[in-house]
């Protein structure tokens, strides 16, 4: 393809254009051999996997976000995962509806890497499988054979046809069993063969007026299919000459494009007898529905003419059969050839790949700018296309293989001289006259937030047009996109005469996160011309999805009926942090919308357990007790970090035991609310243990005072024989020691001052009693239990021995 460039050379571009052309052909040498071939059968259903394209390209798994691996816009065949990379079926290929009879078939299309930017090739060939059976045009087959025909006299049967290609469309034919007849294959020069019945005897029609025969045809597929026709022979009198054709193959060329009811060829046979038996008809005989549909043959004049449109780019050539029969019902059979020549009708046809809008300033000089692909459907000069840039810019285009082309830097980008350029790609083909093409370098981006409001403006697109009048009036429509223009229409539309796209429905993120839209801006001049930008719509996500728990799951079972509960088994020897369970859930929205955190709101033992604030975890946050429940019910909140959040709750049931074995009595045993009966009980337990731990306390307490008032009143009169020893031998007697708990109530205690001297005779002196004040007594700031040391205050015999006694709070 001959590549024309529109620049102009200042001092040194010589140099500059040199270093230039060397670098796009390393990169053209590169493409070239960028190529990866897949084979897969067809019919094969939606989401089939054809190969893993990205390995296959030397990209990994981590890279595919970053290098937005995707296909091109004009293939829907096919389709690739953005998250492993593997290329998929994305509709049902039938071989013989897209290639015909052809006998390869294949799809091609490019695939884009972006950072850096690429093209690579792909080609996947379609393999037959066998999928047709053979068939014949009719169901019954009717022959007339005259009682005077001599043995060996062969007659022309149809032969079935397959839509197969290779080995499963070649056909074996059988014929049912009959003494008075055989079945034989006859080469035709062109490689193609003839079937025709044999006959073996004479026949009788005084014996034998008819026959009834059937004729199987068998293709070579594995399994093999096959179809079947009946025969019916009616033997008659005499018409001993059938009909003799002039020619066995009649040939013809005509071009396409050649109006409806031309005259093709003519064909023409004799018959040497008279009368009705020497009257010649003309029919078709094995002739493909697709030839069928094109031309008819006149009965009478054995004229064939065309009856629809001829297309060089869907069958250049047509090959069918011929039958002329008697009026004694004689045949012959000729065979006719037309070949379809090529007519410059097509205008090279430009496409986008990518596009990449705005270009930095500092962009060196080679820079991909945009990937095209060119294809002119004509064949020879006429589909040989060659590319240009028109306006003055400084950039160029180079070829690529495939078709494909690059729209490169050719020198340096300064934004406060030019902040913009306008380029078109024109396409021209070598065809008389010759035809061409133009599409403008324009790409706008519009971000939607999804749910929007149907009818919603999405982007203004905008062509000027340099004519006046009808000549620059300019109208807008679409003109495909990422799915086609059928695609993308129930999506957005555009208005004819402002170029403002709406959108046609609420776009939903997860569903359609981008697309492409081809918008052609065409003026109203005769011939009218046009131009082609394309617009990309990208949808912003909102937070219209709450997490989703996929674990623990939700009891209930799917008919209605509740299912059982998971639970997880903790053995009563975790430590803290001991992994319980992980909390599992998904959102469908993404980013920000898509963060989860995760929070207990709920459980038995709020002390006992924790979960990972991102993680989900739940872990014990200490050691498992003895005196903890058995049975621990969770619940934990996720919520994603939306504005408005959205929240899901999961319920996660915990038995603490050793064992499962020791776990499930403890499931088997306690029915539906026993769970919050052992709760009831256990605080009811604790209750009652601090009301009878008070009550001792109390008791206690009373018995304290009445022993210490006893002390101090002496013993009473008849113990006093008992001795005079006062005091128990044990020595000083304390209050008891309390530290070792919490008091929740305040008491009172009294501390009379030291008893007043009696007369020697009557009783010893008593030992001395430290003075403690309350606090001091029930413990105070210290924990240490007094002890009679010099750090102690011994109480002395007061002058007055009246003094009251002295009560401390």
């Amino acid at each position: 393809m001959a590549v024309r460039r529109r620049q102009r050379l200042g001092p040194g571009g010589g140099r500059a254009l040199l270093g230039a052309l060397l670098l796009l052909l390393c990169v053209w040498c590169r493409a070239a051999a960028e190529r990866v071939r897949y084979a897969i059968a067809e019919e094969l259903g939606r989401g089939s996997l054809v190969g893993p394209l990205a390995r296959d390209l030397g990209l990994s798994a981590d890279e595919l976000p970053a290098r937005k691996l995707r296909l091109s816009e004009e293939k829907q065949y096919f389709t690739v995962n953005e998250e492993n990379g593997n290329l998929y079926v994305n509709e049902r290929l039938d071989r013989e509806e897209m290639c015909g009879e052809s006998a390869t078939c294949s799809v091609s299309f490019e695939v884009l890497v972006h950072n850096p930017l690429n093209v690579f090739h792909v080609e996947v060939a379609i393999e037959d499988i066998n999928d047709n059976s053979p068939a014949f045009r009719k169901a019954v087959l009717d022959l007339e054979i005259g009682e005077w025909t001599v043995p060996g006299a062969r007659f022309p049967l149809e032969m079935a046809r397959d839509a197969d290609a290779g080995s499963n469309s070649l056909l074996t034919y059988q014929l049912s069993s009959n003494p008075s007849f055989s079945l034989a294959a006859i080469e035709s020069p062109d490689g193609s063969k003839q079937l025709e019945l044999v006959l073996q005897r004479t026949l009788d029609r005084e014996k034998q007026s008819s026959f009834e025969l059937v004729l199987m045809a068998v293709d070579g597929g594995d399994p093999a299919r096959s179809g079947t026709v009946q025969v019916r022979i009616n033997v008659t009198d005499a018409n001993d000459n059938p009909p003799v054709f002039s020619k066995r193959v009649y040939e013809a060329r005509v071009a396409e494009n050649l109006s409806v009811g031309s005259l093709v060829l003519q064909v023409r046979a004799t018959d040497a007898d008279a009368g009705s038996n020497g009257r010649v008809s003309y029919a078709f005989g094995s002739v493909p529905d697709s030839a069928r549909a094109l031309f008819t043959i006149d009965s009478e004049s054995g004229e064939v003419r065309t009856a629809g449109p001829l297309d060089f780019e869907e069958k250049n050539k047509y090959i069918f059969g011929v039958e002329a029969t008697d009026g004694g019902g004689l045949t012959a059979h000729c065979k006719a050839q037309i070949d379809i020549t090529d007519e410059n009708d097509n205008a090279p046809e430009i496409t986008i790949l990518s596009l990449s809008s705005p270009v930095p300033e500092d962009a060196p000089t080679g820079t991909v700018v945009a990937l095209l692909k060119v294809r002119d459907r004509d064949s020879g000069e006429n589909g040989q296309v060659s590319c240009e840039l028109s306006g003055e810019a400084p950039l160029s285009i180079v070829a690529s293989s495939g078709g494909s082309y690059k729209v490169v830097t050719s020198g340096a980008l300064d934004r406060e001289q030019a902040s913009e350029h306008r380029v078109s790609v024109v396409a021209r083909d070598r065809g008389r006259p010759a035809l061409r093409s133009s599409r403008e370098l324009a790409a706008y981006s519009a971000y939607v937030a999804e749910n929007n409001a149907a009818g919603a403006l999405v982007l203004r697109v905008q062509a000027r047009d340099a004519d006046a009048g009808a000549n620059g009036r300019v109208s807008y429509w679409l003109a495909g996109g990422s799915a086609g223009a059928a695609g993308a229409a129930p999506l957005v539309s555009v208005e004819a005469r402002s170029g403002a796209l709406y959108a046609q429905r609420s776009l939903d993120y997860e569903q359609c996160r981008e697309f492409t839209v081809a918008v052609r801006a065409q003026d109203g001049g005769s011939p009218a011309r046009s131009s082609t930008a394309t617009v990309r719509v990208f949808v912003l996500d909102r937070n219209d999805n709450a997490p989703r728990v996929l674990w623990p799951a939700a009891a209930g079972g799917a008919a209605g009926g509740a299912a059982a509960a998971p639970f997880e088994v903790v053995p009563r020897s975790a430590e803290a942090g001991y992994l319980v369970a992980k909390v599992v859930a998904v959102d469908a929205d993404a980013g920000r919308n898509a963060w989860l955190s995760y929070a207990l709101v709920q459980a038995s033992e709020p002390a006992l357990f924790r979960v990972g604030l991102h993680s989900g975890e739940v872990r014990t946050a200490r050691a498992v007790g003895e005196r903890d429940a058995a049975k621990q019910r969770l619940v934990a909140v996720v919520k994603d970090h939306g504005q408005p959040a959205l929240s899901a709750t999961a319920t996660l049931h915990v038995v603490l035991a050793e064992s499962l074995q020791e776990a499930l009595p403890e499931l088997s045993e306690r029915p539906a609310g026993a769970e919050a009966a052992a709760a009831a009980a256990e605080l009811q337990f604790y209750l009652v243990l601090a009301l009878a731990l008070l009550s001792a306390l109390l008791v206690l307490s009373v018995a304290l005072a009445v022993v210490a008032r006893l002390r101090r009143a002496g013993p009473p009169a008849a113990l006093r024989c008992l001795g005079a020893q006062r005091f128990s031998l044990a020595g000083a007697a304390f209050p008891a020691d309390f530290c070792e708990g919490t008091l929740p109530y305040s008491y009172n205690l009294c501390v009379p001052p030291p008893a007043r001297a009696v007369p020697e005779a009557a009783w010893p002196p008593p030992p001395p009693v430290p003075i403690l004040s309350a606090e001091e007594l029930l413990g105070g700031d210290s924990c240490e239990k007094p002890s009679l040391s010099s750090d102690l205050v011994l109480g002395e015999q007061p002058a007055n021995s009246d003094t009251p006694q002295v009560c401390k709070a």
